[in-house]
């Protein structure tokens, strides 16, 4: 990614992509992402409340692992929260739809791409 800063989420979702082209690193982001949505619900539901502190646990922990030692970059969380949230939900959204793995080869030509594979299809505008 270069210094330029991204101005949108369609701007911003190839990059997202290109950060998790391991399908290990995604299998673990779909973990987390499920596991902090339980918690939600069970902590807001029966509780107890404090079970609303392991949401961030239970989301990136799996997931900064998935980053740091399979994919061996940096979470785009530290640079774009929001959008990486709404990238998480969308990537977990593609996944139960069994889309998940048709968008990375629609952007980068591989399911599996190699980290510097080039991006084949534009952001939108």
């Amino acid at each position: 990614m270069t210094d330029e800063r991204i101005q949108s989420f369609e701007e911003f979702w190839p990059f997202y992509v290109g950060e998790h082209r391991s399908p290990v690193n995604r299998g673990l982001h779909y973990l987390g992402t499920m596991g902090a949505l339980t918690i939600l619900v069970v902590g807001l539901t029966i509780g107890p409340l404090w079970l609303l502190l392991l949401m961030g646990v239970a989301g990136y922990g799996g997931a900064w692992f998935g980053h740091f030692i399979i994919e061996r970059n940096r979470p785009a969380t530290f640079t774009y929260p929001l959008w990486s949230l709404r990238g998480d939900f969308r990537m977990l959204r593609y996944a139960l739809m069994a889309r998940m793995r048709g968008e990375v080869v629609r952007l980068y030509g591989s399911p599996h791409p190699a980290p510097d594979a080039p991006l084949l299809s534009p952001p939108a505008a």
